[in-house]
């Protein structure tokens, strides 16, 4: 059985509130889990200590049994200094799409052919 420590989401709409929590990975998102570990709350401030609660030992009991973190959960451990912090680095983020590649070579074609024009004259 592959253990997952995870996100489940409660709360209504557009008031999302997360529960952290070690289940089997087969299982639905919001579905059955294992243990609860902590809570999380996005609408909190960053800075506010209530944002994230976590059972730390809880925790770290399931690392140690071979639990995997979901990216985000592995964020908030490393934030609270349990995991070590890793190197993400993600290329693709930063270049411009499809479209937007054709639009910047219609411009790059459109200001050059002026320039061609006054060099033949």
């Amino acid at each position: 059985m592959a253990i997952k420590i995870r996100l489940a989401r409660g709360g209504s709409k557009k008031r999302p509130h997360y529960r952290i929590v070690a289940a089997d990975s087969r299982m639905p998102r919001d579905g059955r889990f294992i243990e609860k570990l902590g809570t999380y709350n996005p609408l909190l401030p960053k800075d506010s200590e209530d944002r994230v609660k976590m059972d730390v030992e809880r925790v770290q009991y399931w690392l140690s049994q071979g639990a995997q973190t979901t990216d985000r959960v592995t964020r908030f451990l490393e934030a609270a200094g349990i995991k070590d912090k890793t190197e993400r680095n993600n290329p693709k983020k930063g270049t411009p799409g499809k479209a937007a590649q054709e639009r910047a070579e219609a411009k790059a074609a459109k200001a050059a052919a002026p320039a061609e024009d006054a060099s033949a004259e």
